[in-house]
Protein backbone atom coordinates (compact mmCIF):
# COMPACT_ATOMS: atom_id res chain seq x y z
CA UNK A 1 0.00 0.00 0.00
CA UNK A 2 1.33 3.40 -0.96
CA UNK A 3 0.82 6.28 1.43
CA UNK A 4 -1.40 8.03 -1.38
CA UNK A 5 -3.81 5.53 -1.51
CA UNK A 6 -3.69 5.47 2.63
CA UNK A 7 -4.12 9.35 2.35
CA UNK A 8 -7.57 8.84 0.48
CA UNK A 9 -9.27 7.07 3.09
CA UNK A 10 -11.86 8.71 5.51
CA UNK A 11 -11.05 8.33 9.29
CA UNK A 12 -13.44 5.66 9.39
CA UNK A 13 -11.88 3.67 6.75
CA UNK A 14 -8.51 4.30 8.21
CA UNK A 15 -9.28 3.04 11.43
CA UNK A 16 -10.82 -0.53 9.84
CA UNK A 17 -7.38 -0.45 8.09
CA UNK A 18 -5.88 -0.76 11.34
CA UNK A 19 -7.84 -2.88 12.69
CA UNK A 20 -6.43 -5.23 10.52
CA UNK A 21 -2.59 -4.91 11.86
CA UNK A 22 -1.49 -7.91 13.74
CA UNK A 23 -0.83 -6.87 17.09
CA UNK A 24 -4.60 -6.16 17.31
CA UNK A 25 -5.79 -8.92 15.70
CA UNK A 26 -3.91 -11.20 18.38
CA UNK A 27 -6.30 -9.13 20.75
CA UNK A 28 -9.46 -10.27 19.13
CA UNK A 29 -11.32 -13.51 19.74
CA UNK A 30 -13.17 -15.49 16.36
CA UNK A 31 -16.12 -13.53 17.27
CA UNK A 32 -14.35 -10.00 17.22
CA UNK A 33 -12.55 -11.47 14.33
CA UNK A 34 -15.70 -12.83 12.11
CA UNK A 35 -17.38 -9.16 12.91
CA UNK A 36 -14.34 -7.08 11.56
CA UNK A 37 -13.98 -9.82 9.16
CA UNK A 38 -17.44 -8.96 7.83
CA UNK A 39 -16.92 -5.46 8.19
CA UNK A 40 -13.87 -5.37 5.91
CA UNK A 41 -15.88 -7.16 3.32
CA UNK A 42 -19.09 -4.79 3.49
CA UNK A 43 -16.25 -2.22 2.63
CA UNK A 44 -14.32 -3.95 -0.14
CA UNK A 45 -17.29 -4.82 -1.90
CA UNK A 46 -18.49 -1.47 -1.45
CA UNK A 47 -15.44 -0.26 -3.46
CA UNK A 48 -15.74 -2.77 -5.96
CA UNK A 49 -19.40 -2.11 -6.62
CA UNK A 50 -18.42 1.37 -7.40
CA UNK A 51 -15.83 0.50 -9.60
CA UNK A 52 -17.54 -1.84 -11.70
CA UNK A 53 -20.70 0.63 -11.96
CA UNK A 54 -18.79 4.09 -13.21
CA UNK A 55 -16.45 1.82 -15.08
CA UNK A 56 -19.07 0.09 -17.22
CA UNK A 57 -20.33 4.28 -17.48
CA UNK A 58 -17.30 5.53 -18.50
CA UNK A 59 -17.03 3.21 -21.18
CA UNK A 60 -19.86 4.15 -23.17
CA UNK A 61 -18.68 7.67 -22.61
CA UNK A 62 -15.12 7.31 -23.99
CA UNK A 63 -15.49 4.88 -26.51
CA UNK A 64 -13.66 1.99 -24.76
CA UNK A 65 -12.47 -0.01 -21.48
CA UNK A 66 -8.58 1.35 -22.06
CA UNK A 67 -9.54 5.03 -22.45
CA UNK A 68 -12.38 4.34 -18.74
CA UNK A 69 -9.70 2.46 -17.11
CA UNK A 70 -7.28 5.42 -15.47
CA UNK A 71 -10.13 7.70 -14.57
CA UNK A 72 -11.84 4.80 -11.73
CA UNK A 73 -8.08 4.45 -10.53
CA UNK A 74 -9.10 5.62 -6.66
CA UNK A 75 -11.93 3.23 -6.49
CA UNK A 76 -9.97 0.15 -7.92
CA UNK A 77 -7.10 1.47 -5.24
CA UNK A 78 -9.49 1.33 -2.31
CA UNK A 79 -10.67 -1.53 -3.28
CA UNK A 80 -7.17 -3.54 -3.70
CA UNK A 81 -6.09 -2.11 -0.03
CA UNK A 82 -9.48 -3.64 1.61
CA UNK A 83 -9.10 -6.70 -0.34
CA UNK A 84 -5.36 -6.80 1.31
CA UNK A 85 -6.65 -6.48 4.49
CA UNK A 86 -9.80 -9.03 4.34
CA UNK A 87 -6.70 -11.25 3.46
CA UNK A 88 -4.59 -10.45 6.88
CA UNK A 89 -8.35 -11.08 8.89
CA UNK A 90 -9.28 -14.55 6.93
CA UNK A 91 -6.06 -16.02 8.10
CA UNK A 92 -6.55 -14.95 11.69
CA UNK A 93 -10.26 -16.17 11.62
CA UNK A 94 -8.80 -19.83 10.42
CA UNK A 95 -6.23 -19.57 13.07
CA UNK A 96 -9.08 -18.90 15.25
CA UNK A 97 -11.13 -21.78 14.14
CA UNK A 98 -8.66 -24.28 14.17
CA UNK A 99 -7.66 -23.54 17.70
CA UNK A 100 -11.34 -23.33 18.43
CA UNK A 101 -11.90 -26.97 16.85
CA UNK A 102 -9.29 -28.29 18.26
CA UNK A 103 -10.57 -27.26 21.57
CA UNK A 104 -13.85 -28.08 21.20
CA UNK A 105 -12.12 -31.80 20.25
CA UNK A 106 -10.39 -32.27 23.31
CA UNK A 107 -13.34 -31.17 25.63
CA UNK A 108 -15.77 -33.68 23.64
CA UNK A 109 -12.73 -36.58 23.71
CA UNK A 110 -12.63 -35.64 27.75
CA UNK A 111 -15.77 -35.83 27.91
CA UNK A 112 -16.02 -39.38 26.64
CA UNK A 113 -13.57 -40.55 28.50
CA UNK A 114 -15.07 -39.74 31.85
CA UNK A 115 -18.56 -41.07 30.74
CA UNK A 116 -17.20 -44.33 29.35
CA UNK A 117 -18.00 -47.65 31.45
CA UNK A 118 -14.67 -48.61 33.51
CA UNK A 119 -16.48 -51.97 34.92
CA UNK A 120 -14.34 -54.99 34.69
CA UNK A 121 -15.52 -57.12 32.22
CA UNK A 122 -17.45 -60.78 34.18
CA UNK A 123 -15.96 -63.75 33.44
CA UNK A 124 -16.39 -65.38 30.46
CA UNK A 125 -17.24 -68.97 30.58
CA UNK A 126 -15.19 -72.17 29.67
CA UNK A 127 -15.92 -73.64 26.73
CA UNK A 128 -18.01 -76.62 26.13
CA UNK A 129 -16.25 -80.18 26.19
CA UNK A 130 -16.72 -82.51 23.31
CA UNK A 131 -16.81 -86.20 23.91
CA UNK A 132 -13.35 -87.56 22.93
CA UNK A 133 -15.55 -90.33 20.89
CA UNK A 134 -17.02 -87.96 18.49
CA UNK A 135 -14.56 -86.58 15.41
CA UNK A 136 -15.12 -82.64 14.27
CA UNK A 137 -16.33 -82.83 10.75
CA UNK A 138 -13.11 -80.60 8.89
CA UNK A 139 -14.76 -79.73 5.73
CA UNK A 140 -15.98 -76.63 5.95
CA UNK A 141 -19.83 -76.41 5.40
CA UNK A 142 -21.70 -72.49 4.30
CA UNK A 143 -24.60 -72.05 2.15
CA UNK A 144 -22.37 -70.11 -0.25
CA UNK A 145 -19.88 -72.87 -0.47
CA UNK A 146 -22.26 -75.57 -1.24
CA UNK A 147 -24.14 -72.66 -3.53
CA UNK A 148 -21.02 -72.29 -5.18
CA UNK A 149 -20.44 -76.25 -5.50
CA UNK A 150 -23.66 -76.51 -7.03
CA UNK A 151 -22.79 -73.74 -9.83
CA UNK A 152 -19.70 -75.29 -10.45
CA UNK A 153 -21.09 -78.89 -11.34
CA UNK A 154 -23.98 -77.32 -12.96
CA UNK A 155 -21.46 -75.63 -15.69
CA UNK A 156 -19.90 -78.53 -15.83
CA UNK A 157 -22.80 -80.50 -17.14
CA UNK A 158 -23.77 -77.80 -19.26
CA UNK A 159 -20.68 -78.09 -20.73
CA UNK A 160 -20.62 -81.66 -21.26
CA UNK A 161 -24.08 -81.90 -22.38
CA UNK A 162 -23.22 -79.43 -25.25
CA UNK A 163 -19.97 -81.78 -26.17
CA UNK A 164 -22.51 -84.52 -26.55
CA UNK A 165 -24.57 -83.71 -28.66
CA UNK A 166 -22.27 -82.72 -31.74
Amino acid sequence: MTTAVLNTLTEDEMMLVRDTERERLTDLDEDGLLDLHDRIRRARNKYVKLYRRQSGIRVTESGGRGKANPKGTRDRQKAEVFEDALARVSRAVAVAAKASAQQLKAERLQLAKESRNTTPPRPSRPPKARPSSQVADRSPDSPGLRKRQASSRAAGARRQAGRDSR
